[in-house]
């Protein structure tokens, strides 16, 4: 058996109830840029994670705070889907990757680092993708800024979907 080891999500994880108000709430209200937003919808939201597992690491979150996925409207949850098949869109025709991960991680032994508003992670994958750094010296190598990541997937975004 091999093992996948994320060490830089500890700190992350440690930190996540300290956090005041809700990342995706802000984000609702906040600056594009600052928030990290790629794409606003009617009922939902896409933007970068922070702590991101790979480059282009995105999620889709409601506009509306809602803890439990079944709490989701039928609309909501079109729309959230609809946003991630668009953003894999943005990224397959900017960096190509060979696969996603597609998650809904419901409650804190799940692995939700945000509990009280759902969200679903896209996380674009390529064949070794994962090397030693993050085990031996607890360094997530990202090729490109987070801002400029935003920036390029933001203007890839498809044209018309919910503007």
């Amino acid at each position: 058996m091999k093992h996948l080891w994320a060490p830089w999500r500890l700190e992350y994880i440690k930190s996540a109830d300290d956090e005041p108000g809700c990342v995706f709430c802000a984000a609702v209200t906040g600056d594009d840029e600052e928030r990290l937003v790629i794409h606003r919808g009617r009922r939902a939201i896409a933007l970068l994670n922070k702590y991101p597992y790979s480059s282009g690491h995105f999620m889709v979150a409601p506009i509306r705070h809602i803890g439990e996925y079944d709490e989701l409207a039928e609309d909501e949850v079109l729309e959230l889907h609809r946003l991630a098949s668009a953003g894999m869109g943005a990224l397959a025709q900017l960096y190509a990757p060979q696969g996603y991960n597609l998650g809904w991680n419901l409650g804190r032994i799940a692995g939700a680092g945000v509990v009280d508003h759902v969200h679903l992670h896209v996380v674009p994958r390529w064949a070794g993708d994962t090397n030693f750094m993050p085990v031996l010296a607890e360094v997530k190598v990202l090729p490109e800024h987070l801002a400029e990541t935003r920036r390029r997937l933001a203007e890839a975004w498809p044209e018309g979907l919910y503007n």
